[in-house]
């Protein structure tokens, strides 16, 4: 190799590194073959250079020629530090399904509040099984994690907004496990997170049609989700014997007390921003696993309004006694408003999204003439024009 060539990343079949003027993907293994790819040396240049590679490369196989192996068995520990944080955290989410929530109710005696919490402790059991198998599985692991953690914040803020705007009299055990058990999980998908990984070093490409597409497709969508997660879902008619009815509305991000409107609105701009940085990821398939995060606690929300339809509707919601509803012969329906399905819709939009960042962009082939050749030819040195 002439001396002012530089492999940076190796992976099993193929190299890449740096150059007099151009970055290049080489097939691995010695004698250095001729034909390379070429890419000029700028910030484009290695975006696409790089994107080549992590598309030829698996990315468990990637790893960089000047990292050192014996830091190996430190990430390995870090790894295991991270997977246990996530079970721990899933471990106190579990507890606190039981005792008191909010009120004196526990989200085990509420089925509209326990399948979601269910949801976001799936999410991040998965998280901490990937993490544990380690090698590629770790970053995917990480980014689930992730983006599940950073949306739910919102979430869990909210609920101790209400016990912030109600009083201390109404936190329960289940509340403070449950933040300790958010707490926990977060830490754990960071400490994954920050163990190093060539997949880190994936960048934005903003010259590619594709990843235009995918940020205004990942954007609308969000928007729209975030949009239609503040207005009132749910929706109640009142009967009485004598046919008289009257149609309420509840669930208004925007008629809570200040601290829960603080978490809601958390939660709409934190999913903005994590799904535009999934949009934007590099490699794609990891973004859409940060997505993925992301979507998690979005869709439990629509089915928790979803399993509420299917609960009985206490009069005691609007101040009636169940005695002065039988009296009055006061019958009560619930069903979900136009926002809700907007709701779902876009919620929807951002799983098609999903699967659009999974599959793979088709790579040129590797013998193709490299891009602006001649010109790259006149900048380097003898040595290194084929």
């Amino acid at each position: 190799m002439p001396e002012n060539e530089t492999i940076l990343y190796r992976g099993a079949s193929y190299e890449i590194g740096r150059g007099r003027g151009f970055y290049g993907i080489w097939p691995a293994g010695a004698p250095r073959p001729e034909s390379i790819e070429w890419w000029p040396d700028t910030p484009a240049g290695w975006h696409g250079a790089w994107s080549r590679f992590t598309g030829l490369e698996a990315p468990g196989t990637i790893v960089g020629v000047s990292q050192r192996t014996a830091p190996v068995a430190s990430a390995s520990a870090r790894a295991v530090i991270a997977a246990a944080l996530l079970a721990i955290g899933v471990g106190c989410g579990i507890a606190g399904l039981f005792p008191g929530y909010l009120a004196g109710a526990s989200l085990a005696q509420q089925p509209a509040e326990l399948v979601p919490h269910a949801i976001y402790l799936a999410g991040w059991s998965a998280s901490a099984l990937l993490i544990l198998f380690g090698g590629a599985r770790l970053r995917v692991g990480a980014l689930l994690g992730m983006g599940t953690s950073i949306v739910t914040f919102g979430l869990f803020f909210a609920d101790a907004g209400t016990a912030i705007a109600g009083g201390a009299h109404l936190v329960g055990a289940g509340l403070v496990l449950g933040l300790a058990g958010w707490l926990a999980g977060a830490a754990g998908a960071t400490t994954a997170f920050r163990i190093r990984s060539a997949d880190a070093l994936g960048m934005p490409r903003w010259q590619e049609r594709g990843s235009v597409l995918t940020l205004t497709l990942a954007a609308a969508a969000a928007l729209g989700t975030a949009a239609a997660f503040a207005p009132s879902w749910d929706s109640y008619t009142l009967r009485t014997a004598a046919g008289a009815t009257q149609s309420l509305t509840a669930g208004n991000a925007f008629a809570n007390p200040a601290p829960v409107i603080a978490g809601d609105v958390a939660v709409m701009a934190a999913l903005v921003v994590v799904v535009a940085a999934a949009a934007l990821w590099r490699p794609t398939r990891l973004g859409a696993v940060l997505l993925a995060g992301a979507i998690i606690p979005m869709a439990a929300q629509a089915v928790s309004a979803l399993v509420q339809l299917g609960e009985a509707t206490s009069p005691l919601q609007f101040g009636i006694s169940p005695a002065q509803a039988a009296r009055a012969g006061l019958t009560i329906s619930s069903g979900v408003t136009p926002a809700f399905w907007i709701y779902c819709a876009f919620v929807v939009a951002l799983i098609v999204t999903f699967a659009r960042m999974l599959i793979p962009a088709r790579p040129a082939a590797l013998g193709a003439a490299p891009p602006a050749a001649s010109q790259v030819s006149r900048r380097l040195g003898p040595s290194q024009a084929r």
